[in-house]
């Protein structure tokens, strides 16, 4: 099955809220190598006039997955994770994501682009916190691989 095209337009049902916690802050900081006070010290981060820890730009993709987990999981899609690959990622932030944010993200595929036995797919995850203001917008681009025949 090649990936479907009429993807497109199609929105995903909101996840349900991801608690942000301040050691999966750490972690992930840690991971990435954001040594920065502001992602591991709540002190400096309040200091700083955050109201605890601060999630580096990219702990977005953590709440996204969730979203791509749907896609990846639709009987419909056309898309094998074995022949997937994650091509490109953006953010677009209007805050920073803190521990104690509950999160939740709804995805929208935005375009599908057939290319030989295979396509791209790009999406839209929308992630908003507990009062539904927006954080952060994440688009990703999944680059599938067709079957071999």
């Amino acid at each position: 099955m090649s990936v479907n095209t009429e993807l497109v337009g199609r929105a995903f049902a909101p996840t349900e809220p991801y608690l942000v916690g301040r050691e999966k802050v750490r972690e992930f900081s840690r991971a990435v190598f954001a040594d920065d006070p502001q992602h591991v010290d709540p002190t400096a981060a309040r200091a700083m006039g955050y109201p605890d820890v601060v999630a580096p730009p990219t702990f977005a993709m953590v709440i996204q997955d969730l979203t791509l987990q749907q896609l990846l999981a639709a009987p419909d899609s056309g898309i094998a994770l074995e022949r997937t690959v994650h091509a490109e990622q953006r953010f677009r932030y209007t805050r920073p994501i803190v521990a104690g944010d509950e999160l939740v993200a709804q995805l929208q595929i935005t375009n599908v682009r057939p290319f030989g036995k295979g396509a791209m797919v790009t999406s839209v995850s929308e992630i908003t916190d507990a009062a539904g203001a927006h954080v952060v917008t994440a688009t990703s681009i999944l680059l599938i691989g067709g079957e071999v025949a």
